[in-house]
């Protein structure tokens, strides 16, 4: 095995009881779970016994995600899995900086609270939605796009998809030009236009929260959404600019290849970022937490 990475999921894997069978089964997790309950009490009864819906409101959704992928990676660490490198989808990202020691995980924590927060408020402000482009090449989704004055390319995820962010009343349309090229829009289970310029006011106020947050180098590079390169002297800028910046997913992944990882393990409740990785690297070895049996026993051994 060459060179591994820790891959944290974003929005829209969550689902009601994530993360339960890691908390009645290992020590590490139970321990970081207790972490994020003690400083938001109602956590562990979200994640395990929790509504789709009441999962589906970015304030519930990013601490919840946070506290079950942390859980997750501490297992695993525990099992003597350890990154060479790491990234994070969206608010992955949040948790992969907790994770690497650029922000410890109390204050990783209180940052995504926040961060949900604020990205919810600023959710609330719009009627909007967004969609899975799949099927067609990138310059024809920002050509589709281009067409409309509140619909953005925002997460280039991998080959052949790309997710949209825009106003409701405007992707209908989109979503039927999408089908006239030959593409299909799929709806996204998240409660917001994220990664597009309707999060700017969510990304200045949690600039400001971060300006408090102490900071470290970090333990391992983390690849960053917005440059798709591993992070700089500057975390605070990156971590608030990518709130309302496009995710350059595939390009983090092809990155890491050329770095020397061959081997991408997912920490999340699902499998979406494993199924990118797949269609970006073929050849990659690909894990994912949600098959943890799986996991430990071919790549720790037990």
């Amino acid at each position: 095995m060459g060179g591994v990475s820790f891959l944290f999921s974003g929005q829209g894997d969550q689902f009601p009881g994530m993360g339960q069978n890691l908390y009645e089964t290992y020590p590490a997790a139970r321990e970081a779970f207790d972490l994020c309950e003690s400083l938001r009490p109602g956590t562990l009864e979200q994640c395990f016994r929790g509504t789709a819906e009441e999962l589906k409101e970015t304030r519930n959704t990013q601490p919840c995600l946070f506290a079950m992928e942390l859980a997750a990676a501490a297992v695993l660490e525990e099992k003597g899995i350890v990154p060479e490198a790491a990234a994070g989808f969206s608010l992955g990202e949040v948790t992969a900086a907790a994770f690497t020691g650029i922000v410890d995980r109390e204050t990783g924590f209180r940052l995504v609270c926040k961060r949900g927060a604020l990205m919810q408020a600023a959710a609330e402000q719009f009627d909007t939605s967004m969609a899975a482009v799949v099927k067609l090449a990138p310059e024809t989704v920002q050509a589709l796009c281009s067409r409309y004055s509140q619909v953005y390319p925002v997460n280039f995820n991998c080959p052949g998809q790309i997710t949209v962010s825009g106003l409701a009343e405007q992707m209908t349309a989109f979503a039927a030009d999408v089908k006239a090229a030959g593409g299909r829009a799929i709806p996204l289970k998240v409660g917001g236009a994220f990664h597009s310029p309707f999060m700017e006011q969510a990304a200045q106020a949690f600039a400001d929260e971060l300006a408090n947050a102490a900071m470290s180098k970090g333990r391992m590079p983390l690849y960053s959404n917005v440059t798709a390169r591993p992070y700089d002297d500057n975390p605070r800028d990156l971590l608030s600019r990518q709130i309302a910046s496009p995710v350059l997913w595939e390009r983090i992944i092809r990155n890491m290849a050329d770095a020397g990882v061959d081997t991408f393990i997912e920490i999340g409740p699902g499998k979406t970022l494993t199924n990118m990785v797949k269609k970006i690297l073929p050849q990659a070895k690909t894990y994912c937490v949600a098959e943890m049996e799986t996991l430990l026993k071919e790549v720790a051994g037990c």
